[in-house]
Parts: C-alpha cells; sequence; structure tokens
C-alpha cells in the first residue's frame, strides 16, 4: 500500500532548508563575482568564462533561487494546510 501525505514538521523543515539555500547561491554569485572582477587577468580566456559567467551560469543559478523559493513557500503552505486539517478532525 502506497502512502500519500506528509508529516507536517518535517514538510516545514524542507520548506525551510530550500529557501535558506536561496542565500547560500547568491553568496556564491557575489564571492565569484568580487574574485573576477579583483583578479588581474586579461584576454580571450577571461573574456569566455565572463561571457559564461554572466549568460548562462547566472541565469542557472538565478533559475536555482527561483525553484527553491517556489518549492520552499509551497512546501510551508502545505504543511500549515496540513496543520489545519488535522487540527479540524482531530
Amino acid at each position: 500500500m502506497a502512502m500519500y501525505g506528509a508529516n507536517p514538521e518535517e514538510l516545514t523543515s524542507l520548506g525551510t532548508t530550500l529557501t535558506r539555500q536561496i542565500d547560500a547561491i547568491t553568496q556564491v554569485m557575489s564571492t565569484v563575482d568580487g574574485a573576477v572582477n579583483g583578479t588581474t587577468w586579461q584576454g580571450p580566456a577571461r573574456e569566455r568564462f565572463l561571457d559564461d559567467w554572466n549568460g548562462s551560469f547566472k541565469q542557472s543559478l538565478n533559475a536555482l533561487n527561483e525553484a527553491f523559493g517556489l518549492a520552499g513557500r509551497d512546501c510551508v503552505a502545505r504543511s500549515d494546510e496540513l496543520r489545519r486539517i488535522m487540527g479540524a478532525s482531530g
């Protein structure tokens, strides 16, 4: 028999964990930006890296941040709803 549902406390914890990753990813982007901008580096390799970094790499990290935010909020909302239902039926 398959189980459906979730433990509200664990679901809230998952939502919080996902949401906290946004800060970690934002910090990675800031750290890399600072390191690249603070490094004496000229030439085509730098330009290729910057093109990738400012293009697809940051876009992917921003998309990941958005996904973590949506999933985190969804987990917390579902947890709140489970608590409401469980309290109403208890």
